[in-house]
C-alpha cells in the first residue's frame, strides 16, 4: 500500500516565511511509524511547490498513492482541501485523511462541508494513523475499533473515542532512520494556559519528555547525514533544567558540532542553563514577551513579569545567545499608550531580533471559544478563504487602519534602534566562551552587512555597526566570519588594499576557507594583480562561482581558456 504524506501550501505570503516553510516534525514521526510497518511512504512539502498545482498533480499521476495524509494547520487547510479535490478527480477511490492541529479542532466542520475528506485523525497521529491504515488495508467498512478518528458512516459523522496519549515518547521510531530534516523536538506538551495558543489543547497540559539519550541519538543520526543546524521545536525547551543540561553535556561529549535555535519562557532560564546551552551550540532563543503592558499580558494569561523579561534578555545576550522577542499587538485595550509601553520595554531589554504579530484567533484556543460565544458564530466561519481571524474584528475600538499604524510604529522604532542595541551588547568574561563570543558577534555583524538588517531601510549605520561587531569578535578570538566580513566591507568601500590585509590575516588561520580565498582573489583582481588573484581562485576552480573570475583573470593576462578552463 502506497501512502503519500503532504504538508499543504498556505493562502498568504509570509514576511517571515521560514516560520511555516519547514514541515512539522509530526509528519516525519507518522511516516517513520508507517515505514516501520513496511508501508511505502513518500513525503511532499507543498510549500516548496510554490502553490503550483501542476507540480502536485504530476506526483499524484506519476506515483499514484492509495492513501494521502495531510498535515493541517488552520492556515493551510484550504491548500489541503484543494489538493484533496485534485486527488479525488484523478482517482475517486483514493482515501483522504486530514490530521494535525487544524484538523483536530475543526473535525466536524471539515467532514460536514468537504466530501473529499474521508477521515480525520485527531491529536497525536502515529498510532492512530497506523491503525487506520491497517483497517483500510484489511478492507474493513466499520472503523469503530480505531480510536482517535472521525469519519462519515451512512451520511452521519462519527467520532470515535480519543486514542491514548503516548506516555513514553522513546517507544516511537526515530524518523532520522528514514528521513533527513532539521526540526526536532525533545518533548511534547505545555503546562501554560496562554489564551491565544492551541498547543496545550492538542498535546496536553502535561509535558512529556523523551530521554536525553533518545534525543541525542536522533541528533547524531541527522549529523551523520550532514545536518549541522537545528530548530528545537519544544514549546518550552528549558522547562526542566536538569534535563536540558544533560542534553547539552551529551551534545558536547559526543562531539556534535551543531548550532541550534530554541524556544523558552523568560521564567525558565538562568545563568547555568544558558551557559550549557551556549557551550552545546545554541545561538538563538525565542521568548514570547507579547506586550509591554501588564494589563494586556494578563489578558493573554501570559503569567510573566517585566522583571523576569528583563532578566532573561540580559542574561541570554550576556552568554552570547541572540535573544529574539515575539510581540503581539491588537489585543483588547490596545492603545497608543500600551504601544508606547511595549516600545519602552523593547528599549529596556534591547532584543537583537523581534517578530511582531497581530493577535489572531484560532480554533483550540480560549480566545476562539470566547469569540464564538460573543459573536454568535460557528465553525462555519472557516468556509471563508481565510487563514485566521484578527481579534480586532471583534473590537470596534480597534479599526484595521489603527492596527496597521500600531504595527508600523513598532517595526519602525525597533529597526531604527537595533544598531544601538547591538552596540550595547555586553558579554560575560569567561575565557572558555571567548571563541563562542567571537562567533556570536560575527554572526550579528553579518546580519547588518549581508543579512536581514542589510535589506531594511529603517536600520541605521549598517556597515559601521557591522565593522564594530567584526572588530569586537576578533578581539575575543580569530573568527573566519569576522575576517571575511571586514574584508568584504573594505571591498565595498573600494579600499582593496585593506580588504587584502584582512583576508590574508584570515587565511593565516583558515587557509582552506573558500570564501576568504575568493574574496582575496577578487580584491587582487581589483588591484590589477591577476596572477596573485589566480593563486587563490584556482584552489576552487571546480566551483561554478569562481569560473567567471578565473576566466577574466586569464583574459586580462592574454591567456585564452574555454568555459571549462582548458588552455586554448
Amino acid at each position: 500500500m502506497k501512502i503519500l504524506l503532504i504538508y499543504p501550501y498556505f493562502l498568504e505570503e509570509r514576511i517571515h516565511a521560514e516560520e511555516i516553510r519547514t514541515m512539522p516534525i509530526g509528519i516525519y514521526y507518522v511516516a517513520a511509524m508507517l515505514k516501520e510497518q513496511g508501508y511505502e511512504i513518500e513525503i511532499f512539502n507543498g510549500c516548496d511547490a510554490g502553490c503550483a498545482p501542476e507540480a502536485i498533480e504530476a506526483i499524484l499521476r506519476e506515483r499514484p498513492p492509495d492513501i494521502i495524509g495531510f498535515s493541517i494547520l488552520n492556515a493551510n487547510r484550504w491548500g489541503g482541501i484543494e489538493i484533496a479535490r485534485m486527488a479525488k478527480c484523478i482517482n475517486p477511490d483514493i482515501t483522504i485523511v486530514f490530521g494535525g492541529v487544524g484538523a483536530t479542532f475543526l473535525w466536524e466542520h471539515l467532514l460536514t462541508h468537504f466530501k473529499e475528506i474521508d477521515f480525520i485523525v485527531m491529536g497525536e497521529g502515529e498510532y492512530t494513523f497506523r491503525n487506520l491504515v491497517r483497517s483500510l488495508e484489511q478492507g474493513n467498512k466499520d472503523f469503530k475499533d480505531v480510536n482517535g478518528i472521525a469519519f462519515r458512516s451512512n451520511e452521519e459523522i462519527v467520532r470515535n473515542p480519543p486514542d491514548e496519549t503516548i506516555s513514553d515518547l522513546d517507544v516511537l521510531p526515530i524518523p532520522a532512520k528514514y528521513f533527513t530534516y532539521n526540526q526536532v523536538a525533545s518533548s511534547r506538551g505545555c503546562t501554560m494556559e496562554c489564551t491565544f495558543c492551541g498547543s496545550p489543547a492538542f498535546w496536553g497540559r502535561k509535558v512529556r519528555f523523551r530521554s536525553a539519550k533518545h534525543f541525542i541519538e536522533e541528533l547524531g543520526m541527522l549529523y551523520q547525514k550532514g545536518i549541522t543546524f537545528f530548530y528545537f521545536a519544544d514549546d518550552t525547551f528549558t522547562v526542566n533544567k536538569r534535563r536540558v543540561i544533560e542534553i547539552c553535556r551529551a551534545i558536547i561529549q559526543t562531539k556534535l558540532m551543531i548550532s541550534w535555535y530554541a524556544i523558552a519562557r523568560v521564567d525558565h532560564v538562568d545563568e547555568e542553563i544558558l551557559y550549557w546551552m551556549r557551550l552545546a551550540g545554541c545561538i538563538q532563543i525565542s521568548y514570547g514577551v507579547e506586550s509591554g503592558s501588564d494589563i494586556i499580558r494578563n489578558f493573554l494569561n501570559k503569567k510573566i513579569s517585566k522583571d523576569q523579561i528583563k532578566r532573561a534578555f540580559a542574561l541570554t545576550t550576556r552568554y552570547g545567545i541572540l535573544a529574539r522577542a515575539y510581540f503581539i499587538y491588537g489585543s483588547p485595550g490596545e492603545t497608543w499608550k500600551t504601544i508606547q509601553e511595549t516600545l519602552d520595554l523593547i528599549h529596556e531589554i534591547q532584543p537583537l531580533s523581534v517578530i511582531f504579530y497581530i493577535l489572531d484567533i484560532f480554533p483550540g484556543t480560549a480566545l476562539y471559544d470566547e469569540f464564538k460565544e460573543r459573536c454568535h458564530v460557528t465553525d462555519d466561519i472557516w468556509l471563508k478563504r481565510i487563514e485566521d481571524i484578527p481579534y480586532c474584528e471583534m473590537e470596534p475600538a480597534l479599526p484595521s487602519d489603527l492596527i496597521l499604524a500600531f504595527g508600523q510604529r513598532l517595526r519602525t522604532d525597533f529597526y531604527g534602534n537595533v544598531h544601538q542595541f547591538a552596540k550595547a551588547v555586553q558579554l560575560i568574561d569567561k575565557k572558555e566562551l571567548y571563541p563562542l563570543h567571537a562567533d556570536f558577534l560575527s554572526r550579528l555583524g553579518m546580519t547588518f552587512s549581508h543579512g536581514d538588517y542589510s535589506r531594511v531601510d529603517h536600520v541605521q549605520g549598517k556597515d559601521l555597526t557591522a565593522e564594530m561587531l567584526f572588530q569586537r569578535a576578533l578581539a575575543y578570538y580569530p573568527d573566519q566570519r569576522a575576517f571575511l566580513g571586514l574584508a568584504i566591507l573594505k571591498q565595498k568601500q573600494g579600499d582593496f588594499q585593506k580588504a587584502i590585509q584582512f583576508a590574508l590575516k584570515g587565511i593565516r588561520y583558515f587557509p582552506e576557507n573558500k570564501d576568504l580565498n575568493i574574496c582575496l582573489g577578487i580584491s587582487y583582481m581589483n588591484m590589477g594583480e591577476y596572477n596573485q588573484a589566480l593563486s587563490y581562485l584556482l584552489k576552487f576552480q571546480d566551483l561554478e562561482e569562481t569560473k567567471p573570475y578565473i576566466i577574466e583573470c586569464y583574459h586580462k593576462l592574454d591567456v585564452r581558456v574555454d568555459e571549462d578552463l582548458n588552455l586554448a
